[in-house]
Parts: structure tokens; C-alpha cells; sequence
């Protein structure tokens, strides 16, 4: 019934983002973006032993900040989709556990943001949940002990290199209350067109970008016009002109209405970031942190947030295997009084 083409759908009952979170690290907090996180340490440890259980501590502030924001206590929320970048999702997990909160991992990778929120509204919207929190969080040195190299071994990075956000954002989706609400959404097919680069991420998720922004385009018979921008995850700037160019090849143009927030986090010219940021927490703190503020105060009216991960393991690329990209899009329409 609310099935929209091959891969959308709507939600005739709208969930509404009452209350967002961000908790941010000390190099996203000499950002551009700074002044919007709700939380930022110059610690990178976060006052922990270990770089992942600095994530989880991550995770936890982000869900303490949001639940003090909303007024609320653990038990009162229903449900708590999120995840993270670590193996079996590890940050996630231990930041809830003995929490007694219901709760579904997920594994998007950087595209965990909006797969959280996209299943967060069809339960809500479909009336199985009044609260749902939809969070993920990454860790820049975690990451790239998991998936490259440690820190300690000191490998040099290639321009295309992106650095891995570190961070974590929330979001509280309710049936009913005052915020941005949630219009539409369109689940991403998982794209490979053989990228084995792991330090390309964003040449690998340009091209699921593409698919699910065209294929949104064609379930609602819409088009760039109707959203005031359009937002990637963390593509950095090499996936970016690269998601631009398969556009224009297909003669579909995205009025310059498209933005990344992993061109976004971090200030492209004075901080060694090479392509951009990334990670789970790249696009979960611009969005708690600084778009949902706009849609909230009216600056933005409409926006087409699209999550974008590179499903890579360690394994996978030790063999040479490819990256399959995958990117899911969610409709935020602003506050309406």
C-alpha cells in the first residue's frame, strides 16, 4: 500500500525527529563544524584504556545526551536500531548491554546512519514503536587498526585516503511531538563495479550513490528540484565528482543541489584529511549536528539524506575481492508549526 516504484516507499504517518545528539572527537572539533556538536573531548581515548572502548563510550554519551535533551529515561524508549564500522558490532553492542532496552544491530557500514533511521520510521510509522533511536558512531584510530593498518606502523596514505570520523549521533524518532518528520524513503541495492582499493572507499560508493539517488528519482517521478540538497554520507570529494559525473553521463542533473558530508566535517585545506572524512560517524554528527538543526529552524525545507557505506572487510580485501557499496536514502521535510 505504500510502496513506491521498485525500491521506495512513503509513510502516510510521518515520524518525527523530536531530539538529535552528537558527540564529537578533539579533530572534528577544530572543524568547520564545531560549534554544532552537542559533546566534543580533546581525548581521543575518551578518558578510556582502548580505542574501541573509547567508540563505545562514544555511543553511550550520545544516548545519555540525547535521553537528558528529550527529557526522558532508557526504559521509556521502545526500540534502538544501530550499529557501527567494528566486527560483529562491537561498539554497539557493549554501549547497550544491561541497558534493558530492545534493540537490532545493523551493519551498513558508513551507510548505517540512514539504514537506522529508514528502519527506525517504518517501525514507528508502522505503529509497532512510539520512541526508536537510530545511532552509530565510528573511531578513526579503531578503524583503521581493523581495516588497514595500526597507527603505530606509521603507512603513508594516498590522496584518495579518507579520514575516518570520530564520532557518534543520535536520533530520537517519536509518533507524535514537534520536529523534522521523516516523508519518504528508498532502500539502496548493493553496487560493485570493482573497486579493490580500501584506501578509495568513495570511488567504491559513488556508484551505489548514483543508483539510489536515480532510482528515488524514478519511484516518486521526482526530481533535484524538489529538495533544497541533496546529501551524501562520505563519499569525500573524489566519490563526489565522481557520483556528479555518472550523473551527467545519464543526462540527470543534480542542480547543484548536491553536498557530502564528508567534505563537510572537516576544513579541506588547513586539515590533512586528503579526499575527506568518513566513517559511520562522518555523516551521523553533520546530520544530528547541523542539518537537522536547519530543517528544525526553517532554514531547510526539504532534504534528501542518502547514508553511504563500502561493505569491505578485512578478509575481503586481503584477497583482493572488490568493494560493494551500498546507499540508502532517507526524505526529512522540516518543522511545519
Amino acid at each position: 500500500m505504500h510502496k513506491r516504484g521498485k525500491q521506495s516507499f512513503i509513510l502516510p504517518q510521518m515520524p518525527v525527529i523530536t531530539t538529535w545528539a552528537s558527540v564529537a572527537g578533539k579533530k572534528e572539533s577544530e572543524g568547520p563544524l564545531a560549534h554544532c556538536f552537542d559533546v566534543t573531548s580533546q581525548d581521543t581515548y575518551f578518558g578510556q584504556k582502548t580505542w574501541e572502548l573509547a567508540e563505545q563510550q562514544m555511543q553511550k554519551t550520545a544516548l545519555e545526551t540525547l535521553l537528558q535533551k528529550a527529557g526522558l529515561r532508557k526504559d521509556q524508549l521502545g526500540l534502538v536500531f544501530s550499529g557501527d564500522l567494528l566486527n560483529q558490532c562491537i561498539s554497539s553492542s557493549f554501549t547497550l548491554r544491561n541497558a534493558g532496552i530492545p534493540h537490532l544491530g545493523l551493519y551498513g557500514a558508513c551507510s548505517t546512519m540512514a539504514e537506522s533511521l529508514l528502519l527506525g520510521s517504518m517501525a514507528v510509522g508502522g505503529g509497532f514503536s512510539d520512541r526508536v533511536v537510530a545511532m552509530t558512531s565510528s573511531h578513526f584510530a579503531a578503524s583503521e587498526r581493523q581495516y588497514r593498518f595500526p597507527l603505530d606502523y606509521g603507512g603513508q596514505r594516498p590522496p584518495t585516503a579518507q579520514w575516518t570520523v570520530t564520532g557518534s549521533g543520535a536520533a530520537l524518532l517519536c509518533s507524535a511531538g514537534k520536529g523534522p518528520r521523516i516523508e519518504g524513503c528508498t532502500i539502496g541495492t548493493v553496487t560493485d563495479l570493482g573497486i579493490p582499493d580500501a584506501n578509495n572507499m568513495g570511488a567504491a560508493m559513488a556508484p551505489a550513490a548514483y543508483a539510489t539517488i536515480r532510482a528515488h528519482f524514478e519511484d516518486f517521478s521526482t526530481s533535484a528540484d524538489a529538495f533544497d540538497q541533496i546529501i551524501t554520507g562520505d563519499l569525500g570529494q573524489v566519490g563526489k565528482e565522481m557520483l556528479l559525473e555518472l550523473a551527467r553521463r545519464d543526462g540527470i542533473s543534480l542542480g547543484g543541489k548536491l553536498t557530502d558530508c564528508g567534505t563537510m566535517v572537516f576544513d579541506m585545506d588547513t586539515q590533512d584529511v586528503h579526499a575527506g572524512g568518513s566513517g559511520c560517524g562522518c555523516s551521523a554528527i553533520t546530520l544530528c549536528g547541523y542539518f537537522l538543526d536547519k530543517l528544525h529552524r526553517g532554514k531547510l525545507k526539504r532534504i534528501l539524506f542518502c547514508g553511504t557505506g563500502a561493505l569491505l572487510s578485512p578478509t575481503s580485501t586481503q584477497q583482493g575481492l572488490p568493494i560493494p557499496g551500498v546507499c540508502h536514502a532517507v526524505v526529512i521535510r522540516g518543522r511545519e508549526d
